[in-house]
């Protein structure tokens, strides 16, 4: 073994994390790669000897006492999202704090319709909604509102503890909150539309499940959904409400049929039993009506057009960066509130983290099937980067 391969390896590195994967899977995962890997020999022959010295005490309270590299991540990424997770090898996981502060961005998708108990697609349905209204002007003028300092509410399924329990074991067990969650400061530098999605033009849904009887009632009292509902079928009755003072000349609705052109009878057009004319003989059938008579008379038959059909929800992809706290979902959640509906988060890609940028210093995960011989050279080439760049910071403190 070389000098080069003697050496410590650990530090600070990120991956693209893939979606339908936990970030501790990703964490397990890396470590099957990583235990048995030359790459990370001398940490574990390091890390043995350390152990080895250790009092009888020290080894007896280890919690973990299997021998594999330390690995922990810097900012947890839920399943469905993907995008940049920072990870942490040996003393690395010690600077992992610093990132969960830092301003990141993300680009996301917002599906409007319908509220889920966990503000994405992947949770359980709690309210329906009207959408024919959402357009992409109208969620362009809400934006404005979400932009700068802002007070946000977390989600209720998020990680967060009120009196000592977290708010998502509320929700399970269909019990109230015992209070309201508190809204927190939190700062969006930049928020902007990425691309419109008319209902019928993507492939995002909304989930078929609904949430429990029990789970309802407490996003309702908890999130006021019913409420929100409320406002969504206002605002939907109040456009079309203008549409049809719109159509109206005066500015008056009618629900009465225009008045007919006051023409002459034609005698050929009778109710039948009424009076004959009399060039007609009693054993003749009147003759037949001509069809440009009827036509724009009282022959012609009430114009009926049925409503287009029904292609969906529209939905709209975002891009945006924020400070720490900041929760995507709770964006999504009250975006759809503030035009009239309802919505949650469908697609979630964290594009930067800190200094660690998609496409341009972050590990692909694909990489790592490919064998030690091609992951190892990315991985150590990316832990020197972060070695130099914390020396370079060190000296100009």
């Amino acid at each position: 073994m070389s000098k080069a391969q003697l050496k410590v390896i650990e530090g600070v590195f990120a991956i693209n994390k893939p979606p339908d994967i936990s970030s501790a899977q990703v964490i397990r995962n890396l470590q099957q790669y990583f235990n048995p890997s030359s790459l990370f020999a001398p940490w574990l022959a390091a890390e043995r000897a350390s152990r080895d010295a250790e009092s009888r005490t020290q080894q007896r309270r280890r919690k973990d006492k299997r021998l594999q590299i330390k690995i922990g991540h810097g900012g947890t990424l839920d399943p469905m999202a993907t995008g940049v997770l920072i990870m942490g090898v040996g003393k690395g996981t010690k600077e992992l704090r610093g990132f969960l502060e830092c301003t990141k961005s993300y680009e996301a998708t917002v599906l409007f319709g319908g509220a889920t108990d966990t503000y994405d697609t992947l949770g359980k349905v709690l309210r329906r909604a009207e959408y024919g209204h959402v357009t992409r002007e109208k969620v362009e003028n809400e934006l404005e509102k979400f932009r700068g300092k802002i007070m946000q509410r977390p989600p209720i399924y998020s990680a967060l503890r009120v009196q000592g329990k977290r708010l998502y074991e509320y929700a399970r067990e269909g019990k109230e909150v015992p209070t309201e969650i508190k809204e927190r400061p939190v700062e969006v530098k930049e928020l902007q539309i990425v691309e419109w999605l008319d209902g019928g033009s993507h492939g995002y849904k909304l989930p078929e499940e609904e949430a429990e009887v029990e789970a309802k009632e407490l996003a309702g009292k908890v999130l006021h959904l019913d409420k929100a509902v409320a406002g969504a079928r206002e605002d939907v009755n109040g456009a079309k409400r203008k549409r049809e003072l719109e159509d109206c000349e005066d500015g008056v609705v009618s629900n009465k049929r225009p008045a007919l052109e006051q023409e002459e009878p034609d005698p050929r057009t009778l109710m039948s039993g009424g009076l004959q004319s009399p060039d007609q003989k009693p054993s003749e059938p009147p003759e037949p009506v001509s069809p440009k008579l009827a036509v724009g008379h009282f022959h012609t038959p009430p114009q009926t057009s049925s409503p287009p059909p029904d292609k969906g929800p529209p939905a709209v992809k975002l891009r945006m960066t924020v400070t720490s706290g900041f929760y995507v979902r709770s964006l999504s959640h009250d975006l759809g509130e503030a035009v009239g509906s309802l919505a949650c988060m469908s697609e979630l890609v964290r594009t930067r983290q800190g200094d660690f940028e998609l496409g341009k210093n972050v590990l692909e995960y694909e990489v790592l099937d490919k064998g030690e011989d091609i992951w190892a050279p990315h991985v150590e080439e990316l832990l020197k980067q972060w070695e130099q760049k914390a020396a370079e910071q060190d000296k100009g403190r």
